[in-house]
Parts: structure tokens; sequence; C-alpha cells
């Protein structure tokens, strides 16, 4: 039973999963839990990307702002804008996602 246990969660196992990728797909279901992870070099680029223009965006609005408030306002479009741009190459890059505990067993 141990040795069951240790081939689900070894490294070895998860990138066999990470490599099954005939459809190309930029991201994938994670294995255990709900979301995706990056398993192409497009998946991860993007990831970066969009990350340090999330801060970027952030760094930018804050030194002009004199409040929290006006933060927040100033950041409210960009924001809204980049997570639905996010969404929207996850919808066209990943697969359809549903809760995982560990690899499906065919």
């Amino acid at each position: 039973m141990k040795k069951e246990k240790l081939k689900v969660y070894s490294w070895r196992n998860y990138t066999e999963y990470i490599r099954d990728n005939p459809q190309n797909l930029w991201f994938k279901q994670r294995l255990y839990g709900w979301g995706w992870i990056p398993v192409r070099w497009q998946g991860w680029a993007f990831l970066w990307i969009w990350i340090i223009l999330f801060v970027l965006f952030f760094l930018k609005i804050d030194n002009k702002s004199h409040s929290v408030s006006d933060t927040i306002i100033g950041l409210i479009l960009p924001y809204i804008f980049m997570i639905l741009l996010l969404l929207l190459i996850f919808y066209g890059t990943c697969e359809k996602p549903k809760w995982n505990w560990g690899r499906v067993k065919n």
C-alpha cells in the first residue's frame, strides 16, 4: 500500500503528466486541487509577463496617487482588463477546470 501511495506522489509521475500533452495546451489542470499549471514555455512566458505587468501597473498608479482610495480607483480598470485577458487566455489554452486529487487511472 505504501509503495502505491509513493508512486502517486512521485516527481516522475508528475513530469509524465505534464509531458502527456498531445493538444499542446499552455496550461493543464493541477494534479491536486482546482486550477491550472503552466506546462509549455508559452504558458510560463505569459504568466511571468502578466505578473510583471500586474506589479508595474500598481507601482505606476501608486506613485501618482495621494491616498489609498486614489490607488484603488486607479487600479480598477487596468486590473479588470488584465484579469479578463488572463481568463480569455486560460479559456483558449487550457483544459476544463475541475477538482482533482491525483492522476486519474485508466
